[in-house]
């Protein structure tokens, strides 16, 4: 065996320039397709990225202002949500898990704690909105009910609230003041949002209403669904639409009074475009490793004329068919394995150095490639070779010995 690879090595250096040249074709189809791959993941775990601190089971429902006339109302009518609603959704909408309204402190909101003081986003929510947003509670605990029903002047603050308010101190059971009042600091949480995210801090719905006079009132309604199916999720959100324009009087047809938005279908939108994706990708690569094949073919073909003679003597002093197409093809083989294998360890090489270098860019996040299908590409290219190999053994097992010896003198 190592004779015979000799041998072939020996061949390929008799036409340097030209084994190089198609075994830098074969090397860079392969760099390129482990490069798509790369990027493809990259992008695709950046839009996946986006959905991280949402539950993608979940519709948001946000209102607006009417445009069409109906039962009596004019348009321009603001659509006012309520706790009433948050009370009842869950009668007509079918799958409910979690569920929360939600109600904003509008405004330059500063809290201090002692002579450190700061601006933060102050959100008033129902327990069931550490779910809709996959807060992470890691010191105390989140809000409950009997902090809604009794109206406690609770908070639970995120963690760049507590490094900015009270350094490495524990801020569970001291205190915060908003706007003037005092409130205790029952938690602290986790998020893995945007960088206002662990800026936030939640209290009672019921407390932020007070505080602003608008006791019920709600800026916002969401909530998960027990299933992941997409079509469920329409059905839900065609009974949200249909429960809440009866409820406040909407025509069916007014598309700016309700809007929801259905983050399991966004989420299975994102996912389908990166499957025609890879799937581009993967055509694109394979093509170009089939011309990288092709290539291949057409230096064996040229190596063959070229080796007429040879080949003449060998089949003259006895040599088999298969002796002769083992030898042609393990040419093409071997030209594609290390060539292909080249460009794939440089392919993964570039992936990771930019996978090093480009931690916190929002829509290329941490470019991969799994090795178990970048060795699948490179398997199918060793294939493609040895297919591509076998017209010019076919060519060679063809050679008349008496011909060949011929036309050599």
């Amino acid at each position: 065996m190592i004779e015979a690879i000799r041998e072939i090595l020996s061949v390929l250096s008799t036409s340097k320039l030209r084994t190089a040249l198609t075994a830098a074709s074969v090397a860079w189809g392969m760099f390129m397709l482990t490069l798509l791959l790369g990027a493809g993941r990259g992008l695709e775990n950046g839009a996946t990225w986006e959905f991280r601190d949402e539950a993608v089971q979940s519709l948001w429902i946000h209102n607006g202002q009417t445009t069409l006339p109906f039962a009596g109302h004019k348009p321009g009518r603001d659509v006012v949500l309520d706790e009433s609603d948050y009370d009842v959704i869950d009668q007509h909408v079918s799958g409910i898990e979690h569920k929360s309204g939600r109600f904003y402190l509008w405004g330059e909101f500063f809290v201090s704690r002692g002579a450190k003081r700061a601006s933060f986003d102050v959100r008033g929510v129902h327990p069931g909105h550490r779910f809709l947003e996959k807060t992470r509670v890691v010191r105390g605990r989140y809000l409950n009910d009997t902090d809604l029903r009794e109206q406690r002047k609770v908070a639970v603050i995120g963690n760049q609230v507590r490094e900015i308010l009270f350094g490495d101190e524990n801020p569970v059971g001291q205190r915060i003041q908003l706007r003037g009042q005092q409130y205790l600091v029952i938690g602290e949480f986790e998020d893995d949002g945007n960088d206002n995210e662990p800026r936030r801090i939640f209290i009672p719905i019921s407390v932020a209403q007070n505080a602003y006079r608008t006791p019920g009132r709600l800026h916002g309604l969401m909530f998960t669904l027990e299933s992941d199916d997409l079509e469920q999720s329409r059905i839900a959100e065609q009974q949200t639409l249909a429960f809440l324009q009866k409820r406040h009087q909407v025509h069916p047809d007014d598309k700016r009074a309700i809007r929801i938005q259905n983050s399991l279908e966004s989420f299975r939108k994102v996912s389908e475009v990166f499957v025609w994706l890879n799937g581009f990708v993967w055509i694109v690569g394979i093509g170009t490793l089939f011309a990288a094949a092709i290539g291949v073919g057409n230096i064996l073909l040229i190596s063959v004329a070229e080796r007429t003679r040879e080949i003449g003597v060998r089949k003259a002093l006895g040599a088999t068919s298969l002796s002769i197409v083992t030898m042609i093809v393990t040419e093409g083989v071997l030209i594609t394995t290390l060539a292909g294998y080249t460009g794939l360890v440089a392919g993964v090489g570039l992936v990771e150095l930019a996978a090093s270098q480009l931690k916190n860019v929002p829509f290329l996040r941490e470019p991969s490639v799994d090795l178990g299908v970048a060795f699948a590409a490179a398997g199918s290219l060793v294939l493609a070779g040895v297919v591509a190999s076998l017209v010019p053994a076919l060519r060679a097992v063809r050679v008349d010995p008496i011909v060949a010896l011929r036309e050599g003198n």
